[in-house]
């Protein structure tokens, strides 16, 4: 409930006057939005996140009391002390060895913003010994979740990417045979040759194992 009272006061701090007419100024779901407020439905650190550059509050503050209300919520480059951002998932190999994925990770797994992060920044935990070499097994992969179409200067860098299976890879990112296509290559396995990407985005930090196991900070009960 606290993080419900913390978000009502973010709102009603911010000029609105009931959780409808903050849903509707956002374009939010005006159930879901109360209930978030209400504390019938927890809220995740994903919506905190969307609430607090609405409200213009501290995300961590709203999540887990953490600090003071007050952020910037600009995309300027940030502290690495200064704010928490989700772990969204673990990447690692399917059984054979072969193709490294993203699968969600229970909600709550938290860790800090990397040196020039921004508000956007989230991570990936390695799971297996399948990117030995880029990254070890327990270590963080930090990305800026940004949904944008590959560019130029990602191509032949190892980048996190969706491709049109809803499929979420790490993977290096090389031409393909046409125009819109690209090779996927495994830090171990066969390349997925001409593939359709949905977004890229760069790897902006690594984090190995021993320093990853002393930043997560996990707040599930």
């Amino acid at each position: 409930m606290e993080a419900a009272h913390r978000l009502k006061d973010a709102r009603v701090a911010r000029g609105y006057a009931s959780a409808a007419e903050a849903a509707e100024a956002f374009g939010w779901n005006r159930n879901t939005y109360a209930s978030n407020e209400n504390g019938n439905a927890p809220y995740s650190f994903r919506s905190a996140r969307r609430y607090g550059e609405a409200f213009g509050v501290s995300a961590a503050w709203l999540y887990e009391g953490l600090g003071t209300p007050e952020s910037d919520v600009a995309e300027a480059p940030m502290e690495a002390t200064e704010r928490l951002v989700p772990i969204v998932g673990r990447v690692g190999a399917d059984p054979e060895g072969v193709v490294l994925l993203a699968t969600g990770q229970a909600p709550g797994d938290l860790a800090p913003i990397p040196p020039g992060g921004t508000s956007r920044a989230v991570a990936l935990q390695v799971v297996g010994h399948s990117m030995t070499g880029l990254a070890d097994n327990g270590g963080l992969i930090y990305f800026e979740d940004q949904r944008t179409p590959p560019s130029e200067d990602m191509l032949g860098h190892v980048v996190v990417v969706e491709i049109d299976t809803e499929e979420v890879l790490v993977k290096r990112l090389l031409r393909g045979s046409r125009k819109g296509r690209y090779d996927l290559e495994s830090v171990v396995g066969p390349v997925r040759r001409d593939c359709k990407v949905r977004w890229a985005a760069h790897i902006t930090a690594i984090v190995p194992p021993y320093q990853a196991r002393r930043i997560i900070r996990s707040t599930a009960a």
